[in-house]
């Protein structure tokens, strides 16, 4: 059992036997009471986002989780299959835990797979990821006064807005985090 007052971004533990990471931590301490730790987590089975508030020295239990490279296959409905790069060991995530992270596989990409217990959780992707362009439209020329976009169509079918110098073939790089176009590689 660990205090909450040691809680930080990126920590784990278990509350009510549901696994949580941390994403955001603020103390707060209002007058003569006692102080409050508020944590912005995510729960690890579901994937839901919620707020979490505890009275200062409350304990929770803490868990490890075990993070694993591991190279993207293919997805299908319900689920995508990786792979372990030294065992070939083969694992399937649902489609369910993996919703968001989806628009962003490649084939032969790798990742960080959490692991708890046993039991494959999150799929960690890297901030920015690099791709090539499949299919844009041309660029005008004579409008550049201000940042215009056009719409692009990446090497695994994500849809992004890019610069108008972007051509057909360029490499970019996208942020995973919001799914923004970047810069051009």
């Amino acid at each position: 059992m660990i205090n909450v007052n040691q809680l930080r971004n990126g920590r784990a533990f278990e509350l009510e036997g549901e696994p949580f990471l941390v994403l955001k931590y603020e103390f707060t301490k209002m007058g003569r009471g006692t102080g409050n730790v508020k944590l912005k987590v995510r729960n690890l089975k579901s994937g839901a986002v919620v707020n979490k508030t505890f009275i200062t020295g409350s304990k929770v239990q803490e868990i490890e989780l075990k993070r694993k490279k591991m190279q993207f296959l293919y997805s299908d409905a319900d689920k995508s299959v990786f792979m372990k790069s030294v065992s070939f060991e083969q694992i399937e995530i649902g489609n369910d835990l993996t919703e968001e992270q989806k628009r962003f596989f490649l084939e032969g990409m790798e990742v960080e797979v959490l692991f708890w217990e046993a039991e494959a959780l999150v799929v960690e992707l890297p901030v920015k990821l690099e791709y090539t362009v499949k299919e844009t439209g041309p660029g005008e020329k004579g409008n550049s006064a201000t940042n215009i976009f056009k719409p692009a169509i990446l090497n695994n079918d994500l849809k992004v807005k890019v610069p108008l110098f972007v051509k057909t073939g360029d490499k970019v790089r996208v942020d995973t985090r919001t799914g923004e176009y970047v810069e051009r590689v």
